[in-house]
């Protein structure tokens, strides 16, 4: 019999439980379909340093799940005490009928495990299908070979999301449980009755703090969006923080100001049912101005993280294909005093047994040259001492590197980038990190004459060329001086490459070669004693792909998990309050009805009362997020600021799919509980 009454209840009920369910299908997808990223990955070919990085991920991922499942947990409480409130006379009904608080429980207990497996499931199945879609995304981002790829599903992923769903459902039951017993039949019949008290404020000492608010966040916003310095941790908390309170004040003084300003429109507010909808808009901003911050904050965090992760991934894209044009690049530093050792890298290697050409189809051979008396400072002329107390952290005493217009030229060609002509007195200085360049163009645009080895030199342009030497994954060349091949003292070398591409089209088994044939010449020279060389740096195209994909997949999908879950967690938290004032204000749409107002009417007022109320926090979440992100761009700035519309474009894509779709499920649920009780 309770059985068959707890199905009928769910029958009769299921306008109440669609947030509800709505949530936890989704909690259940999302749950899903993170927790298989590992399953996802091993049906792809991948190399064996990306199935390390999808290790990390998988871990990183599990240990987020927990964080993620108390979200959702209390989301799960939080949505039964709505479909409490909402059934109060029924439980009295019960009551009143004889039935005990036990038999009321075990009632609740039913309905709770039947909406559990059945969202579940059907979660379970959404996921499952979804998680094809991330297999896609997993091959982009790794960028794998899919030939391997077959449809699965994950046991490890299914047996994880049903146990910690399955807690969080009976935890919703005691908790159910709890709130029947102290039930009392008096407060179960007048729940309907009762509403929040709104508390009319002083409309001057809203004016006032909403100003205070606004004046703290302009500053806020500008000292994380223009300030020049470097950032502190401790400034940066005290601006979050501020930024934080402001929002809450803002809330505050705008639920006392809203009804007021629309008031004084007279023309507006007395159009249709205007007068309406905005007493119930500002009555339900009165009522929720910490639920608003706190949901604010989320959606400010969702936009910041997503919009970054995936900006991240663009640039990073972009940024490798760019400054790693190269297979391969060995750079030696040469200790002060004993340059000439060898000639070249080549040299060093033939006469320890290993014949270079055979594993490059393409090499570049060239030293680059300092001049101990052409400092940093130098080569900023008379700005030096503006310079220096503008960046007191540079070391402005560092010894600057030069190369030769020749091995420039022929590097260039290498890359597939322009080369140079420069006249008897000239050079060319090539930079690409952001937060020198501009210090290097007002050194030249003061003059830029130098002095190396003894030659005086004048600038070609008075802008620095964007360029580079080694191949890298970030545009982190501080400048290098391209100079005519006879203003170098060829005795002054300090370091020497050789960069190239493979012979081979394998370019693993390729890697493996030069790297062990190396390895073999280094212990040779080494155990011949021969010295000179200070320091061997190796690095490689496949290096830079697997650190650069590494942290740009960890960084997506755990933006991606985080900003979906705070996502759910905002859209529900507004869904239940709106449902939950609709059920408070049922009488006066009833009311509304009875003086003559269209049905046509009145869900209009209830479509712009939910979209202002979902809108709300959206939009200053937005303001927020526009600084956010600029700061967010200034941190990232080695990477450039390119592609940010299409992080943007993404970022907006989930917003309208989550969040619209609370809204939408909001507004239709509550239709239905307002038509209820037409008369």
């Amino acid at each position: 019999m309770l059985c068959k009454l707890s199905l009928r209840n769910i029958r009769r009920s299921m306008r109440d439980y669609a947030i509800y369910f709505f949530t936890l299908i989704i909690g259940v997808s999302v749950f899903y379909v993170f927790n298989a990223v590992g399953t996802q990955a091993a049906m792809i070919r991948m190399e064996e340093s990306m199935n390390e990085i999808v290790q990390v991920l998988a871990t990183a991922i599990g240990a987020l799940s927990v964080f993620v499942a108390v979200v959702l947990g209390l989301l799960i409480v939080y949505a039964n005490r709505f479909l409490m409130k909402r059934r109060s006379r029924e439980f009295a009904l019960y009551l009143t009928l004889g039935m005990g608080k036990g038999k009321i429980s075990a009632i609740l207990l039913l309905e709770t495990l039947l909406i559990g497996i059945g969202s579940l499931v059907i979660g379970l199945l959404i996921g499952v299908g979804l998680s094809q879609l991330m297999s896609a995304l997993v091959v982009n981002l790794f960028e794998a070979d899919m030939t391997a790829y077959r449809f699965v599903a994950s046991g490890e992923a299914i047996v994880k999301t049903v146990l910690y769903f399955a807690v969080m459902i009976l935890a919703s039951a005691v908790w159910d449980t709890a709130a029947v017993t102290g039930m009392k039949l008096i407060d179960l019949m007048q729940a309907g009755g009762k509403s929040e008290k709104v508390r009319l404020k002083n409309p001057v000492l809203c004016v006032v703090v909403f100003l205070i608010a606004a004046a703290a966040l302009g500053y806020a916003y500008y000292q994380v969006g223009w300030k020049t310095s470097g950032f502190r941790w401790k400034e940066i908390l005290v601006w979050i923080a501020m930024g934080s309170v402001s929002t809450f004040l803002i809330f505050w003084s705008v639920s006392g100001l809203l009804l007021r300003i629309v008031m004084s429109m007279k023309n507006t507010y007395y159009r249709g049912l205007n007068s309406f909808t905005f007493r119930q808009i500002s009555s339900k901003v009165n009522t929720t101005v910490f639920s608003m911050t706190v949901i604010c904050l989320m959606l400010f965090v969702t936009i910041c993280t997503l919009t970054s992760a995936f900006f991240i991934r663009n640039l990073v894209n972009k940024s490798f294909l760019e400054l790693c044009p190269a297979d391969f690049e060995v750079m030696l530093d040469i200790e002060e005093g004993e340059s000439g050792t060898y000639a070249d890298i080549t040299e060093m290697c033939a006469e320890n047994g290993y014949d270079i050409t055979a594993d490059f189809a393409d090499l570049r051979e060239f030293s680059t040259f300092r001049d101990p008396e052409f400092t940093f400072a130098d080569s900023l002329g008379s700005l030096a001492e503006e310079m220096r107390n503008e960046h007191p952290n540079y070391y402005f005493g560092s010894p600057q590197e030069l190369i030769r217009q020749s091995d420039y030229n022929a590097l260039m060609e290498l890359y597939g980038r322009e080369t140079l002509r420069l006249g008897g007195g000239e050079y060319v200085l090539v930079c690409n990190a952001p937060s020198f360049t501009s210090i290097r163009n007002e050194g030249l645009e003061a003059g830029g004459e130098i002095t190396v080895f003894g030659r005086t030199l004048r600038p070609q342009t008075a802008r620095c060329l964007d360029g580079f030497v080694s191949i890298s994954s970030e545009r982190e060349n501080y400048g290098v001086f391209v100079v005519p091949d006879d203003a170098v003292d060829g005795k002054a070398a300090r370091r020497q490459y050789l960069i190239g591409n493979y012979l081979s089209d394998n370019k693993y088994a390729a890697e493996a070669s030069v790297r062990s044939n190396f390895d073999m010449a280094e212990r040779t020279a080494a155990e011949k004693g021969e010295t000179g060389i200070a320091f061997i740096f190796i690095v490689s195209k496949l290096d830079i792909s697997a650190a650069i994909v590494g942290m740009s997949v960890i960084v997506t999908f755990l933006s991606l998990y985080i900003g979906v879950v705070f996502l759910i967690a905002s859209g529900a938290i507004l869904a239940l309050k709106e449902l939950s004032e609709c059920a408070d204000s049922v009488g006066r749409y009833v009311m509304l009805r009875k003086i003559g107002a269209e049905e046509r009417d009145i869900t209009g007022s209830l479509f712009r009362q939910t979209g202002i109320f979902f809108l709300l926090p959206l939009l200053l979440a937005v303001v927020h997020s526009v600084f956010g992100m600029k700061f967010a761009i200034r941190i990232m700035e080695e990477f450039g600021s390119e592609n940010l519309f299409q992080s943007i474009a993404f970022t907006s894509a989930i917003l309208l799919l989550i969040y619209g779709g609370y809204f939408l499920v909001t507004y239709f649920s509550g239709r239905g509980i307002i038509r209820d009780k037409q008369e």
